[in-house]
């Protein structure tokens, strides 16, 4: 059996995949198996994995798009590595990150992931010093002391400073968890720490830039928006802390988030739903939700210009 099992999944990416894949390659830590998990794509993804010749490296092909956390639980499914790494198929790892994670993890029997700072790659694979900076700030990675981190449920719920493609777990404890939940688009990796966190799981921080987290220049639209923010609300309802503190940042997260999304419903027409999500999340804004209904009373084809002028005042 391998020590350490890394799964990159995959879609419609093959000329950044090929990158992520070096970057396995290269890593000074060579006990380790890559599994490519492809969801569907129609690039030449399966041409340029039929090219590869390293027998510590497959392919599993879904022949149609299973959906993303569907695909990376095959990925999961498929590994034998005693400890599992996910990361997307634009980032990717650096030299030494197997090497310094596996060490903190067999030096440290009691914990169950150790997670890293990232560095910000541009479309070029250039890193950019200021956007690192700011993320990791961003993040609160620069204030997180390293070794076991104290109060893990709040930095990956109130924080979210661990990044699951920058972290190295034993693969026991996400068994324990079942992985990544099945059929959801997004927030999956924040719903798996979470849910980590919350059974009481231990996990060190090591401060080191030990991957590349690619940034993308095209902006989110409101079809992506959507969905997104749909998932989001499903996420955050899916957990009821004890502590007032997590609790109190839970609620209003999920009412910023409902009036986010009841807003991007009623400006592309599904006026109802869009209407009452937004008037059941007014407290937690309540000038942007009068806003929204009173936007809501024009005719669907006037809403997008007019959501647009809104944004641009206040911006």
């Amino acid at each position: 059996m391998v020590k350490v099992t890394v799964s990159i999944p995959t879609y419609n990416r093959v000329e950044l995949l090929e990158f992520a894949i070096e970057s396995v390659r290269q890593q000074t830590y060579q006990d380790w198996e890559l599994i490519v998990c492809d969801d569907g794509s129609t690039d030449k993804t399966p041409e340029m994995m039929s090219q590869l010749t390293d027998s510590r490296i497959r392919y599993l092909r879904h022949p149609q798009n299973i959906g993303k956390s569907n695909n990376m639980r095959s990925g999961f499914e498929a590994a034998t590595g005693e400890y599992f790494i996910k990361f997307d198929d634009d980032d990717r790892l650096v030299p030494d990150f197997l090497a310094k994670t596996t060490a903190i993890l067999e030096q440290n029997p009691t914990i169950d992931f150790v997670g890293t700072d990232h560095w910000v790659i541009d479309i070029n694979n250039q890193r950019d010093e200021a956007a690192t900076a700011k993320n990791s700030q961003k993040w609160s990675r620069t204030k997180l002391p390293p070794g076991r981190v104290e109060n893990l449920l709040e930095v990956v719920f109130i924080d979210q400073s661990f990044q699951i493609g920058a972290t190295l777990f034993r693969r026991q404890a996400l068994e324990e968890m079942g992985f990544m939940r099945p059929n959801i688009q997004n927030c999956e990796d924040n719903d798996l720490l979470v849910r980590l966190a919350h059974a009481g799981k231990n996990a060190y921080y090591l401060p080191e830039r030990l991957m590349e987290y690619r940034f993308h220049a095209e902006q989110q639209g409101i079809n992506r928006a959507i969905p997104y923010l749909a998932d989001k609300v499903n996420y955050l309802e899916l957990f009821k802390f004890s502590s007032d503190k997590l609790e109190s940042v839970r609620r209003s997260r999920l009412a910023e988030t409902k009036l986010l999304l009841g807003l991007r419903l009623i400006e592309t027409g599904e006026t109802d739903t869009g209407r009452q999500m937004v008037w059941d999340a007014k407290s937690f804004s309540p000038s942007k939700a009068w806003i929204g209904l009173t936007l809501s009373l024009l005719p669907v084809g006037l809403r997008p210009p007019a959501f647009n002028l809104v944004r641009q005042l206040r911006n």
